[in-house]
């Protein structure tokens, strides 16, 4: 099965990747011929390959983990010069671009979270399913999930665990990891796993019970929120009025994220006969879907991962961009660094 159709000369092969809500992404991208298109999230390479595949167009890959730009050399020799792999943070997707020789866009695509990919390797310690070191880290630098898990406060873990994994366990496992960690460092998956299962009583059926845990460690370790929030900022800046932006998430928080940024960005309210006129900065997006695109049934069968993803959309406006900043739509959390150093 391929991702996304048409006939460029890329559309060769069977894709390696099927991208979860890929068809409704692409649609909502509106590829033409001629365009340029950031995969803020390049990952397996599923979005790029699709939108080679729909126009004669060129496609700007950027991936912080360099084993998935690895994995894409294949592609980029099939797209024969339309496909540029770049090594960052997707919140510096207007700076690729430039560096690429585009002052703007076409369309951009960000496909948020941990892929599947990583998920698969043990060794990279982001799954608690395959024993491995507590790593999580997507670009291999930094700290990592062990740094976090055995200096963190008590108070730290709890608020990390509790809003990032939306646990409410989370001050019991905080408790548990502290103790554990005061035998015996904390340096495996399943040794953290274990931890948490022996405060989270799972029933049948239910997720494990370290889920919310290890999610919320990954999260917290690689900025996946302040990441997305900065992208957005960011691909409002280098957008072109007309240009496309399709966000699929898998996290509530995530979620709220894209929805809050595209609510402000795209409101026309003023004031009313209580209240004053407040004077707002012209809508830089039209909503391009008033309720999240969510997969139907058949996808979800393919692909379980996609019952929790969810796609919105928006097109770029010919007013200036907005001047607020991306820290607002973000949740109140100590930094990295201060938590690693025991601030």
């Amino acid at each position: 099965m391929t991702a996304g159709g048409g006939s460029s000369a890329v559309a060769g092969g069977p894709a390696l990747h099927i991208p979860v809500l890929g068809t409704p992404a692409l649609a909502l991208l509106n590829v033409h011929d001629g365009g340029v298109y950031i995969d803020g999230t390049f990952g397996a390479g599923g979005y790029s390959r699709a939108i080679l595949q729909a126009a004669n167009s060129k496609v700007i890959g950027i991936d912080r983990d360099p084993a998935a730009l690895a994995l894409g050399a294949g592609l980029v020799a099939e797209a024969g010069g339309r496909l540029t792999l770049v090594e960052d943070r997707f919140s510096n997707l207007a700076a690729a671009a430039r560096d690429c020789g585009f002052e703007q866009v076409d369309g951009i695509v960000l496909d948020v979270g941990v892929s599947s990919m990583q998920l698969d390797q043990a060794e990279r310690g982001f799954s608690f399913r395959n024993d491995g070191p507590l790593d999580m880290r997507m670009s291999g630098e930094g700290a990592s999930a062990a740094d976090v898990v055995n200096a963190a406060s008590e108070r730290d873990l709890a608020n990390i665990i509790y809003i990032l994994g939306e646990e409410r366990f989370s001050r019991g496992i905080a408790r548990a990891i502290v103790k554990a960690r005061g035998e015996a460092p904390i340096t495996t998956t399943r040794a953290l796993a274990d931890i948490v299962a022996s405060v989270v009583r799972a029933k049948p059926h239910e997720i494990h019970p370290a889920t919310r845990t290890f999610q919320a460690l990954r999260i917290f370790v690689n900025d996946e929120l302040g990441e997305l929030a900065n992208a957005l900022v960011a691909a409002e800046q280098v957008l072109k009025p007309g240009g496309r932006l399709a966000v699929v998430s898998f996290h509530s928080l995530e979620d709220r994220i894209v929805k809050s940024f595209l609510a402000a960005r795209s409101e026309t309210r003023g004031g009313s006969r209580h209240a004053p006129e407040v004077k707002r900065a012209a809508p830089s997006f039209t909503v391009l879907t008033k309720r999240p695109v969510i997969a139907d049934d058949d996808e979800i069968a393919r692909n379980p991962r996609a019952r929790s993803a969810k796609l919105r959309a928006g097109e770029r406006t010919d007013a200036p961009a907005h001047r607020d900043d991306a820290a607002a739509l973000l949740p109140r959390l100590p930094s990295l660094d201060d938590v690693v150093r025991g601030r």
